[in-house]
């Protein structure tokens, strides 16, 4: 497509001593290989008919050697049918993906749930998104730092180590000891609950757990690990990352980097108090906000009543320390969508006084996990959809359709239900549907690739790349060499649902090709597998971005 585009705008520019913005799409099968309204563009600048523009173009055309044909369709379209071995082209360069972001330093956010407090359906989807976008921005040749941010400091560590104390009878860290190692997540997702619902129900305990708050974070700014209270917190902090650990390897994600709230809330109070200073910030009622209304949104505030900076402030921080860490050239933050707003503002009081930095930041917001029916999670309520949940009724769902216990079926399916779907919307998780080995899931492109290679194994020939196509075969490897395509779009556009449309319509094609031509045995055996092997290729490489394994037996 680039070179078609390429060889367009030089035409244009030779006949017409013009530039163009050439767009190439990919018509019905049946009009041609590729087409384009360049010409219907340049009527209105040139005053010609547009018709007569893409015959005049055409003619220029038809002398290349790698078109075979160019027919002007309507008004002045342009359909162009590749020469074969234009088609073998493609299929040699199909997993050679657009090395467009060669040098560039992006730094990738996402997942970041909160020690405390358990990770829910949300943490999951963010997460499984952010891999295969950073798997994406990865193969096109940046350089991607995987991090993650927390909340460690904040009134629901507060909650939580008020109800902690409670269970433990005062500050007493020995007695830490008495909770059982497999359950420590789920003690301290219950602790979170028993201390909202106080915070929120008994005035005493609000008081208590305001006055806890600030000591925690005297705790993080004094570096104090030996006191009783900080004791129990820094033990407590810790279960919570390796119970991230745990999941995240489960899930096959890893992060190069926490950064807790902790860590970068002490960069975002100075940052907030010396633009306060140069006015960016003003003093409200003994706070510190952002005047939001000023820039035609709302107003937020950074530094509260109490002297201490709220998230406002530490995202101020972390995307201060994220660039002293990494110098990036893109910072990639992928949260849910009731933080759009909140991020509006962020950045636009970041851009008051580093505008290169809110300029840089790329926010991607989705929508929440239910279940089919409707759940919806509270983590606050206790009615949490967790993370494991899902992962544990698609176990159920895969063993009960296939009588086998399959991680990596399992979360292919799941990764997969989550993915095909553009972000941004909510998503409604049909376990059965998406162990499914029959329609649009993962297990079924899994399948699919298996199936592939059990061919491949039983090819008598060395595979080559054929010099002359018939049809099914040329609509094939025409489909196999979309996928660098594919990959531009998503590039874009920060989507990884165009890898999952083009690798179930991919599947599709084949399935077609393969019932209609026969491979092993077959007199063009060797060039069949050839494109065998370069679809297989495009499979597995598709569905690794998408974080998904490709087994070669199922």
């Amino acid at each position: 497509m680039e070179l078609l585009k390429n060889t367009l705008q030089d035409v244009v520019q030779q006949l017409y001593k013009t530039d163009a913005e050439v767009i190439m799409t990919r018509p019905d099968p049946k009009f041609g290989d590729f087409a384009s309204n360049v010409a219907m563009q340049l009527a209105g600048s040139l005053n010609k008919n547009p018709k007569e523009i893409a015959e005049q173009i055409a003619a220029e055309l038809r002398g290349d050697k790698s078109i075979k044909e160019v027919v002007v369709a309507g008004p002045g379209f342009l359909n162009i049918r590749l020469a074969d071995a234009a088609v073998a082209l493609l299929l040699k360069k199909s997993t050679q993906l657009p090395q467009t972001l060669t040098g560039k330093v992006v730094v990738a956010e996402y997942s970041d749930p909160n020690p405390f407090k358990v990770l829910h359906a949300g943490h999951l989807y963010t997460s499984v998104v952010g891999d295969a976008v950073a798997n994406v921005l990865q193969a096109a040749g940046a350089t991607v730092h995987r991090v993650n941010f927390g909340g460690d400091v904040g009134l629901h560590v507060g909650k939580t180590m008020w109800a902690i104390m409670k269970e433990l009878g005062g500050e007493y860290p020995d007695k830490l000891s008495d909770v059982n190692e497999d359950e420590r997540s789920e003690w301290m997702a219950k602790t979170y609950i028993k201390g909202t619902n106080a915070y929120e129900d008994d005035e005493s305990a609000k008081a208590d757990i305001v006055a806890l708050n600030k000591k925690i974070y005297l705790i993080n700014s004094t570096s104090d690990k030996e006191s009783p209270l900080a004791k129990i917190y820094w033990t407590c902090r810790q279960w919570s990352y390796d119970y991230f650990d745990a999941f995240y390897a489960r899930i096959g994600t890893k992060f190069e980097k926490y950064y807790p709230e902790s860590s970068v809330a002490e960069l975002g109070l100075a940052t907030v108090k010396e633009q306060l200073a140069k006015g960016v910030f003003k003093e409200s009622k003994g706070a510190v906000v952002f005047d939001g209304e000023a820039h035609g949104l709302h107003t937020r505030v950074f530094i509260n009543g109490e002297g201490l900076p709220t998230y406002e402030a530490k995202d101020v921080g972390l995307i201060m320390q994220k660039k002293l860490d990494y110098n990036f050239d893109t910072s990639l933050v992928i949260t849910g969508n009731e933080q759009e707003q909140y991020m509006t503002v962020v950045l636009k009081a970041i851009e008051q006084f580093a505008p290169e930095l809110a300029q840089a930041t790329k926010h991607l917001t989705h929508g929440i996990v239910k279940m089919v029916g409707g759940i919806k999670m509270s983590s606050r309520k206790g009615n949490i959809l967790r993370a494991v949940d899902v992962l544990d009724v698609a176990a159920e769902a895969n063993e009960k359709a296939t009588g086998k216990d399959d991680e990596r079926v399992v979360l292919g399916a799941v990764k997969y239900a989550f993915l095909k779907q553009r972000i941004g919307g909510d998503i409604e998780y049909d376990p059965n549907g998406s162990v499914s080995l029959v329609g649009n899931s993962g297990p079924y492109l899994q399948y699919a690739y298996a199936r592939a290679i059990s061919i491949l194994k039983k090819a008598s020939q060395q595979s080559v790349i054929p010099n002359n196509f018939t049809d099914q075969e040329r609509m094939l490897a025409l489909k196999v060499g979309e996928f660098p395509e594919v990959i531009s779009t998503v590039l874009y556009e920060f989507m990884p649902h165009h890898i999952c449309s083009y690798l179930y319509e991919l599947t599709q094609v084949f399935n077609r090709f393969y019932e209609n031509e026969k491979v092993i045995g077959s007199d063009r055996e060797a060039g069949r597998i050839g494109i065998l092997n370069s679809y297989a290729d495009v499979l597995k490489t598709g569905l690794n971005l998408l974080g998904i394994q490709a087994p070669e037996s199922m």
